[in-house]
């Protein structure tokens, strides 16, 4: 990670932070302003922040922290080779985002960064109405206008961006990003680290390389990802998501979710009603915080926390004589906030739901 050297520049940006909104230590408030005297370093010091939202999730869990919008007010130091990371010794922080607001600002982002103006380039293409487009070379861009485009990218560092509805969009290089606004929309990319972001109703996503990073806003999304480390986030109702990646991270606020991860050590928290969660891969955690929700975890060692009134499903597993583990126990439980706790994570253990750190 290096450093393009101090500037002095006005900046909108993203912060995520702990749940107490704090960093490194320190404590933040909204609508406050925060300075240091020392000249800010993008490796050492300073208040760091990321230009693109979805950057935010290099640094901090998915379903671990609140996301803010901050800005800065004096010198930066800015990343120069990885993401839009920067360090300023001034920062005010505007306010707190929700799920919802987050999505929206990361679709915001990468659909600005893809909008282009006509031109007749090798690299840079752009449609209307109708259209379909093929490119092949490396850091292409593509913008299309109208409904029913078709987009297909195989070059490394494509961006694309489609605002009508119907679209579909496929991208084979690494490190794409892919906006769409419009409805129904249908999105593939099968490179590592792709960016994805839909703001339509019904759109689908599917993503194979590891990395990933997907946000969607629209009702009845569809979201696939199975490549390690994918992070989704859905605000819309009705949405379904499913992860085969280990450690992939989904968060969704829409009521009547449904998601299905069989990665281990994934995370999982949903706060829309009706919400229902499943997940078979070791050591995940489920936190059901909408009401009547269910949470599945029948993974080995797997946790789940909820609210009041939600169900929570674990299983418990032993091993036989090959040394293959099995399932041994599975158990059903309310979330009646005395015999099983709010806000706290069990496993099962000898047929029972046992207390465990929310680590």
């Amino acid at each position: 990670m290096k450093g393009e050297g101090i500037k002095m520049d006005k900046i909108k940006g993203y912060k995520a932070m702990n749940k107490d909104m704090t960093c490194r230590d320190f404590q933040y408030e909204v609508g406050k302003i925060y300075e240091q005297d020392e000249s800010p370093s993008i490796c050492d010091n300073g208040f760091h922040f990321c230009e693109n939202p979805l950057d935010t999730l290099n640094y901090y869990d998915l379903n671990d922290c609140v996301f803010t919008e901050v800005e800065s007010l004096g010198k930066i130091d800015r990343n120069s080779d990885e993401d839009t990371k920067i360090s300023t010794n001034k920062i005010k922080i505007n306010a707190k985002l929700d799920l919802s607001l987050f999505i929206k600002a990361s679709f915001n982002f990468i659909w600005n960064k893809c909008k282009i103006e006509k031109t007749d380039s090798d690299n840079i293409k752009y449609n209307e109405g109708s259209s379909q487009v093929a490119t092949s070379g490396d850091s292409s861009k593509v913008a299309t206008s109208g409904n029913y485009s078709k987009v297909a990218t195989s070059g490394n560092y494509s961006k694309v961006a489609t605002s009508g509805n119907y679209s579909k969009v496929a991208t084979s290089g690494n490190y794409s990003k892919v906006a769409t606004s419009g409805y129904y929309s249908k999105v593939a990319t099968s490179g590592g680290s792709s960016q994805v972001a839909t703001s339509g109703n019904s759109s689908k996503v599917a993503t194979s390389g590891n990395y990933s990073k997907v946000a969607t806003s629209g009702g009845s999304s569809k979201v696939a990802t199975s490549g390690d480390y994918s992070q989704v986030a859905t605000s819309g109702k009705y949405s379904q998501v499913a992860t085969s990646g280990y450690y992939s991270q989904v968060a969704t606020s829409g009521y009547s979710s449904q998601v299905a991860t069989s990665g281990d050590y994934s995370q999982v928290a949903t706060s829309g009603y009706y919400s229902q969660v499943a997940t078979s891969g070791d050591s995940s955690k489920v936190e059901i915080n909408g009401k009547y929700g269910i949470g599945a975890n029948i993974g080995y060692k797997g946790k789940s926390k909820g609210i009041k009134g939600t169900w929570l499903v674990l299983a418990e597993y032993d091993r036989n004589k090959e040394g293959y583990y099995f399932p041994k126990n599975v158990k059903c439980e309310k979330v009646d906030g005395i015999k099983i706790k709010e806000d706290t994570f069990y496993i099962l253990k000898d047929n029972e739901f046992c207390e465990v750190n929310n680590d």
